[in-house]
């Protein structure tokens, strides 16, 4: 007894905290992205807007019941971006369309057979198009782009040719239907296009960037983690955030590829124009994954506890540690230059450096083979610094795919801080081989402290004053 009062006294503290903590859920879900509360409203906006075909006396006598259709549409086609209500709008709307007149094309031919061929000619084409239209959703291009149009096609198909045999006024049922349906589709449009729009490609730009930027925090740090004692190494490693921001880009495929589907079916807007190459970005989001996973193989280099040899550590601490800030730097470099869209070529300082250090890798691991026969001890560190070898490939890779995107997309130049003057001399002079009368070579060496052309006589009409030095 004493039990059962004792729950049920926990049970409103319990049922508290249960609210509380699913308050504290929605407030971060929403503080993450704050245009998860703007699209909940929009949905809420366009459902509000449709349902006046029923609440409006005069809409409900023109579209009748099937303005229930409306209502469907905006709650399948409105999507988070722009893009993505774009894509099922006119894949609703055009299969619509399309499997409404092949259904009643379908129905009065079938019709000429007679009520008895009626059945069975509705049925074979049903067959064949459902069939047809279900292979074609395999093709990946199709899966991609038209899958939703095509699954719309054949529900549509079917329910017009097979009603046409019961529903005498089929055509009138028809355009109530596909009325319905781009009415619906009008509305998500131009809420999502008007009102606070999430644009695919704007995300799908923003992403590759981040990306990329992870990749270059991850390096900018590795080489003091790596080369520190390895207590240091167990305290703080748990610490370093930027360790494990990698991590995401190695699971964004599916993302940067559902991102690019969407971006292309959205029009021109801020600094995307037509035809922008999305193609280009899911080949750099390719090379980061490939950069990714070899930081995965140095993350884990990274937590072995397998001694090596101080001697040889001390010979390639410092390339190393090099070849991974000026990897680092070239990177975000990289990252900022799809960010800003401008000229990417401020990466090539940074990459020249790492392959400079990269041959000063190589001459320090061959000079330590030579002088020394047990090369099994320095295989954990050796795996590091071919490790580092393969990511500068991979940067350079990235380097030459964010550049061709910079062509493809004609990314603004960097304007240079300093404007590119010729640098102007101190003293102007000629140097004049003498022959002295003891047949000894001397130099003359004339100085012009105040040339005619700099800038001094042009705001001093002083003459020159040359002096000469035997």
């Amino acid at each position: 007894m004493q039990r059962i009062q004792s729950l049920a006294m926990a049970l409103p503290s319990k049922f508290m905290d249960k609210v509380m903590n699913i308050g504290k859920s929605i407030t971060k879900l929403g503080k993450d992205d704050p245009r998860r509360v703007t699209h909940s409203i929009k949905v809420g906006l366009a459902l509000t807007l449709v349902s006046l075909l029923y609440y409006s006396r005069t809409l409900f006598d023109g579209f009748g019941v099937a303005g229930m259709w409306a209502v469907l549409t905006v709650v399948v086609v409105f999507e988070f971006t722009v893009g993505g209500t774009l894509c099922k709008s006119l894949n609703r709307g055009i299969a619509t369309f399309l499997a409404g007149a092949l259904g009643l094309g379908a129905e009065r031919l079938a019709s000429l057979f007679g009520p008895k061929g009626e059945p069975i000619v509705i049925g074979l084409f049903v067959f064949l198009l459902a069939t047809a239209s279900t292979f074609s959703r395999f093709f990946p291009k199709i899966k991609a782009r038209y899958d939703y149009g095509v699954l719309i096609f054949i529900l549509t198909f079917s329910l017009v040719a097979v009603s046409g045999v019961r529903v005498e006024e089929i055509i009138p049922l028809a355009h109530q239907r596909l009325s319905t349906i781009i009415v619906g589709g009008s509305i998500c449009i131009v809420i999502s296009l008007c009102i606070f729009p999430v644009w695919a490609g704007e995300d799908l730009h923003n992403l590759i960037s981040n990306n990329i930027e992870k990749i270059g925090n991850y390096l900018e740090g590795f080489g003091g983690e790596y080369f520190q004692s390895r207590e240091d190494v167990s305290n703080n490693n748990n610490d370093k955030l930027f360790l494990q921001g990698y991590k995401s880009v190695l699971n964004s495929k599916s993302t940067e590829d559902s991102m690019a589907n969407l971006a292309r079916w959205e029009p021109r807007h801020g600094k995307f124009g037509f035809r922008h190459p999305w193609n280009q970005y899911l080949k750099i989001g390719t090379l980061s994954r490939q950069c990714a996973y070899h930081l995965e193989a140095l993350n884990a280099c990274m937590n072995t506890n397998i001694q090596v040899p101080e001697e040889f550590m001390n010979k390639i601490k410092e390339p190393c540690t090099k070849i991974s800030e000026e990897s680092a730097k070239a990177l975000k470099s990289l990252s900022s230059s799809i960010k800003t869209m401008t000229d990417p070529s401020p990466a090539n300082v940074h990459f020249e450096n790492s392959k400079n250090e990269v041959n000063n890798l190589k001459i320090a691991m061959k000079c330590w083979s030579l002088e020394h026969a047990d090369l099994l001890a320095i295989v954990p560190a050796a795996t590091v610094a071919s490790t580092l070898i393969e990511i500068v490939k991979c940067v350079d890779n990235l380097r030459e795919s964010v550049s061709e995107l910079a062509n493809l997309a004609h990314f603004k130049a960097v304007e240079p801080s300093v404007s590119p003057e010729k640098p102007q001399l101190l003293h102007r002079g000629a140097v004049n081989p003498v022959l002295d009368v003891d047949n000894e070579d001397h130099v003359v060496i004339t100085i012009n402290e105040n040339p005619t052309d700099s800038p001094e006589i042009k705001m001093k009409a002083q003459d020159p004053n040359p002096n000469s030095i035997r």
